[in-house]
This record gives C-alpha cells, sequence and structure tokens, in this order.
C-alpha cells in the first residue's frame, strides 16, 4: 500500500471504520441503561429503529455477556453484572486526585487563586491536592494538611451532603471549637449554615475560618451521586465579598470546576439524566 493510500484511509477511517452491529448493540445498551425494560421488544425494535430479529439476537448476545439481564419478577431487562462490572473497573482506574490537577490548574490560570481538593475524614477534612499562582498572597496549607470541617468551606460543603443522622453522629457529643466570630460552635448552629450551603450549592467564607482570606467550595461528586470530595479556591477575602465584583465570577467558576470534576467521574446531574422513553 503507498503512502498516498495511506492518507486516503486516515481521511476516511471514521467514515469507513464504524462497526453498524456494535453501533446497535451500544444503542440498546444505553436504552436500556435509561430505564427501558424491553418487555414488548417489537415496540422496543422500533423506537430504536432495529430489525426485530436483529434486536433479539443482540438481546441474546449482551445477556449472554452478562451486559444485560432479565428482570426475574417485573420482566424485562436490566444492565447486568458484567457491564457494571466494566463500569467499575473504568472508573476506579481513574484516580480522582490525578483528574482533579488539571482541573485546579485551570482555576489557577484563570482567577489566580490558589486552589484546592479535599475529602471529609470523620470531623476533619484531609487536603489531597493543591495548585497556587505566583503570588504574594497564597495558600500555605500543603497536600496531607488536615482541617476541621466545620470550620472550613470544604468541610461545610461535604458535610451538607450527610443526612441529619450522620452529621448527629459526627457531632452530638463534640466540641466545636471557635476560630473566628463567625465559626458555628454548637450543632444546631452547624446545622443552620449547612442549610444555607445545601440551598446554595456552594459554600462561602469571608474571614470565616482565618482572617484576612475567603474561600468558596463546590462538592464532588461519583457515579453513584455520592460526594467524592470538595474543590475551593481561596485568596484575599475582599475579593470574595458578596458585595465585591469578583464573587459572583469565583462562585461560577468553582461550580464549573467541580461539575467538570464529577462528570469525570461518571457523575451525570439528575436534571440532564435521560428519562425511559417507554415501558416497551
Amino acid at each position: 500500500m503507498t503512502s498516498r493510500d495511506d492518507a486516503q484511509d486516515g481521511a476516511t477511517a471514521g467514515a469507513t471504520y464504524t462497526v453498524p452491529p456494535v453501533q446497535r448493540a451500544l444503542a440498546l445498551l444505553r436504552y436500556i441503561a435509561a430505564g427501558n425494560r424491553c418487555r414488548n421488544v417489537s415496540r422496543a425494535a422500533k423506537e430504536l429503529g432495529i430489525n426485530r430479529t436483529t434486536f433479539i439476537r443482540l438481546i441474546a448476545t449482551l445477556e449472554a455477556e452478562r451486559l444485560i439481564e432479565e428482570i426475574d419478577d417485573a420482566g424485562g431487562y436490566q444492565l447486568g453484572p458484567g457491564f457494571l462490572a466494566l463500569a467499575a473497573d473504568a472508573l476506579n482506574a481513574r484516580d480522582v486526585v490525578q483528574l482533579a490537577r488539571p482541573v485546579l490548574w485551570s482555576l489557577v490560570r484563570e482567577l489566580g487563586l490558589s486552589a484546592h481538593f479535599a475529602v471529609l475524614d470523620g470531623r476533619d477534612i484531609v487536603y489531597l491536592a493543591r495548585q497556587s499562582p505566583n503570588a504574594q498572597l497564597v495558600s500555605n496549607v500543603r497536600e496531607g494538611t488536615r482541617l476541621p470541617a466545620h470550620a472550613t468551606t470544604m468541610g461545610r460543603i461535604l458535610l451538607a451532603q450527610l443526612s441529619t443522622e450522620e452529621l448527629h453522629a459526627l457531632y452530638s457529643e463534640a466540641d466545636l471549637a471557635s476560630y473566628t466570630s463567625k465559626t458555628p460552635t454548637t450543632l444546631a448552629e452547624l446545622e443552620t449554615q449547612l442549610a444555607v450551603d445545601r440551598d446554595l450549592g456552594l459554600a462561602r467564607s469571608v474571614a470565616n475560618f482565618e482572617l484576612g482570606i475567603g474561600s468558596c467550595a463546590c462538592a464532588v461528586f461519583d457515579h453513584l451521586g455520592r460526594a467524592a470530595g470538595a474543590i475551593n479556591v481561596s485568596g484575599p477575602d475582599a475579593l470574595f465579598a458578596p458585595a465585591e465584583g469578583r464573587s459572583a465570577a469565583i462562585e461560577e467558576a468553582v461550580r464549573a470546576a467541580a461539575d467538570r470534576l464529577s462528570a469525570s467521574l461518571g457523575h451525570v446531574p439528575a436534571d440532564r439524566r435521560q428519562p425511559a422513553l417507554s415501558d416497551a
């Protein structure tokens, strides 16, 4: 084969190298993943634009490979253990810290502020990743640093994802240390603060934890909708004051960064999930 032939093949690879049967199988998998049980084979085949005989063969093949399984009581099909195992392997291979670093760098470049990723560990947060700009006032925390969850923005937004029972189990017998006059020091005060954070979908601080420092944090979610950690940015407190022009832009950037990292972990927000087309 000549180099000209190679070039022509490369130019047309996207159009000619796709395999229609594989595309149909993937369409069927997505259809079932969206909640369609395929109880009525003819209707499901029609909605997908697949020949009925081909549809039946695809069902048999996917079931043999354990990518789908039959639902005993209700009838129809759902995603099977083979598919779930593949998904779990793929997600486990994508280390959250590795995925977080470029997202944090993007925030640093966009905002010129220090950016961090942390996880909740009991009543503390643990910093797992940190990126900072070349500036005088930057975050002095290091990877591995532990800080009190109730007093910090990343801790608050992660605590806001817990149930009332989980929160009470953590704090019913705990002393909540005060760091500034804005720190919640009772469980009732903490619950009030978390309700505000939960409604906003982010946690704000204007010198709440450390004088002169402000921050803003959003939670990051995994493919099961669980809080996998949080992202925040920190810098001079004046930038984070509600009346300051940059506060809205900072919050928007942190929200977008948390959404990007969540998406890379397989999270699909509830309002973007594909609804079931029918009970076919």
